[in-house]
C-alpha cells in the first residue's frame, strides 16, 4: 500500500508527535511499540508536515529523529498542520465540491431529491460517473448542517437546504492571539488561512505548543461541559504502558502558567473526589448521560479553588489544610522580588515587614506543588515552615545537599 501523508486516525499521530517532540531520543530500533514500516511512515509523515523543523542526531544506538522547535523564532504553531492533512475519500471530495456549487449562493433552496437530481446531470457529462443515492446525500447534507456550512428549513413536511451566510472573520489579531493561547487554538489557525497574509503583532517568550495535540480532547471536553454531561474517559498510564477507563463529571479546564500543560477536573463517583487528569493522557472521551448533580458539583469545586496551588485537590495530611510560610529579604535595588510576590503569589498572601523583607504564606491542599516556585527565592529566603514535617525536612536537606555540592557552608539554619 502506498505511503499517504493524510491522516485517517489522529491518535496514532498524536502518539507519535509526543514521541518525536517531547520525548524525541529513541531511534528505529528502539520504538518497539509499533512495526518498522509503522514507524517509517509516520516518520515521512511528519517530515512532509514539519520537514524544516526535523532533525536528527546519530548515536551508538542508531539514528535518533526528533523535532526541534524554537518557539521564540516559529510565531505560529507548526503542530496545526497536523489537524489539516485528515484523510477522505474520493466520494466525500467529489460530493463536497459538487454540493457547494449547486447551493452556490444563499438565496438558493432546494430538497435533498432536487439536490439529488442536480448531481446526476452534473455527474452525467463523465464516461464513468460516480453515482450518489438520495440516502448518500440526505447524510452528507445533514452532517453540512450539524457543521453550520448549510441551513435546513422546513416547510410542512418537506426539508429545504440551502448555503449558509458567510460570517465576516474576526480580526487577525484576535485570531493570532488566539490560535497562539488559548485552548483549541487549531480553530483559530484555520480560520487564519481564511484571512491570507497579514502583519503580525504578537511575539510570545513562553509559546506552549504542546496543548495543539489534544485540540480534539478538549473539543469534546468542552462539548461535555457546556451540556452538562458526564463522560467515560480512556487514559493511558505511561509509566505502566496501559490504559485505563473512569466513568467522570467534567467541572473545569485549567493550564499551568509554568508548564502551559492542560489539565481536566473532574468528579470521579467511584471515589467520591474531585482529581485532575493531565489532558495529554487522555486518548478518548465519550460523552454519557445529563449529570443532574452538576451545578453542586461545580460549586464545590469552586470552594476548593482557594485552597489548590496547582490542581491537587487533597492533603497529604488527610482533611486538613497545608500551610506554607516563609520570608524573604531582598536588596534595596531588588525591588522586582517584592513585585513577583506580588504577582506570583495566586492563592497566597504577601505582607510586606519593612522595606526590605517580605512574608508570604499559604493554606493549600498540597504543598509539595509549590516547592518549584519557593526555590526560586532560595537565596533571599531568611525563614521557612511547612505545616508537613517531611516536607520541611525534605525540603531543607536539598539545600543542605546544594551546599555541600557547591562547597558552601552548610551549617546555617534556614
Amino acid at each position: 500500500m502506498a505511503y499517504s501523508e493524510l491522516v485517517k486516525n489522529f491518535n496514532r499521530i498524536r502518539e507519535y508527535m509526543r514521541e518525536f517532540y517531547v520525548y524525541g531520543f529513541k531511534s528505529r530500533d528502539e520504538y518497539t511499540r509499533k512495526s518498522a514500516r509503522s514507524y517509517d511512515d509516520e516518520r515521512r509523515r511528519l517530515e512532509s508536515w514539519l520537514g524544516d523543523y526535523m532533525q536528527f542526531r546519530q548515536t551508538p544506538e542508531g539514528k535518533n529523529v526528533f523535532i526541534s522547535i524554537d518557539s521564540r523564532v516559529s510565531g505560529h504553531n507548526p503542530l496545526y498542520k497536523a489537524w489539516k492533512t485528515k484523510s477522505f475519500t474520493d466520494g466525500d471530495i467529489t460530493l463536497h465540491f459538487i454540493l457547494f456549487d449547486i447551493l452556490s449562493d444563499s438565496d438558493i433552496c432546494m430538497t435533498t431529491g432536487q439536490i439529488t437530481e442536480q448531481i446526476d446531470t452534473y455527474l452525467s457529462q463523465f464516461s464513468k460517473p460516480k453515482m450518489f443515492d438520495e440516502s448518500t446525500v440526505r447524510k452528507k447534507l445533514k452532517e453540512y448542517v450539524a457543521e453550520g456550512l448549510l441551513k435546513a428549513e422546513k416547510k410542512g413536511k418537506t426539508v429545504y437546504y440551502r448555503r449558509a451566510k458567510v460570517t465576516p472573520l474576526p480580526d487577525t489579531d484576535v485570531l493570532d492571539y488566539f490560535s497562539e493561547v488559548l485552548p483549541c487554538g487549531v480553530i483559530g489557525s484555520f480560520l487564519l488561512d481564511k484571512a491570507g497574509q497579514h502583519e503580525k503583532h504578537f511575539a510570545f517568550k513562553h509559546h506552549y505548543i504542546t496543548g495543539a495535540m489534544d485540540s480534539e480532547i478538549l473539543y469534546s471536553l468542552f462539548a461535555a461541559l457546556r451540556e452538562k454531561r458526564s463522560i467515560t474517559l480512556q487514559t493511558v498510564n505511561r509509566c505502566k504502558d496501559r490504559m485505563v477507563e473512569n466513568h467522570v463529571v467534567p467541572l473545569k479546564i485549567m493550564l499551568s502558567v509554568q508548564s502551559g500543560r492542560q489539565y481536566l477536573m473532574a468528579y470521579m463517583p467511584r471515589f467520591k473526589r474531585i482529581t485532575s487528569f493531565r489532558t495529554d493522557n487522555i486518548v478518548s472521551v465519550k460523552s454519557e448521560e445529563i449529570c443532574e448533580r452538576f451545578d453542586e458539583l461545580e460549586n464545590k469545586l469552586e470552594g476548593m479553588l482557594p485552597h489548590m496551588w496547582g490542581v491537587s485537590t487533597q492533603s497529604r495530611l488527610g482533611d486538613r489544610l497545608e500551610h506554607v510560610e516563609f520570608k524573604v529579604r531582598y536588596a534595596d535595588n531588588e525591588c522586582h522580588i517584592r513585585k513577583r510576590l506580588e504577582r506570583e503569589k495566586r492563592c497566597g498572601t504577601v505582607e510586606h515587614l519593612d522595606d526590605n523583607t517580605s512574608r508570604f504564606s499559604a493554606d493549600v491542599f498540597d504543598a509539595s506543588e509549590m516547592i518549584p516556585w519557593i526555590r526560586t527565592f532560595i537565596c533571599r529566603i531568611t525563614d521557612i515552615h511547612f505545616s508537613n514535617v517531611q516536607l520541611e525536612e525534605q525540603f531543607k536537606n536539598d539545600i543542605k545537599e546544594m551546599y555541600a555540592l557547591y562547597g558552601l557552608e552548610g551549617d546555617k539554619e534556614i
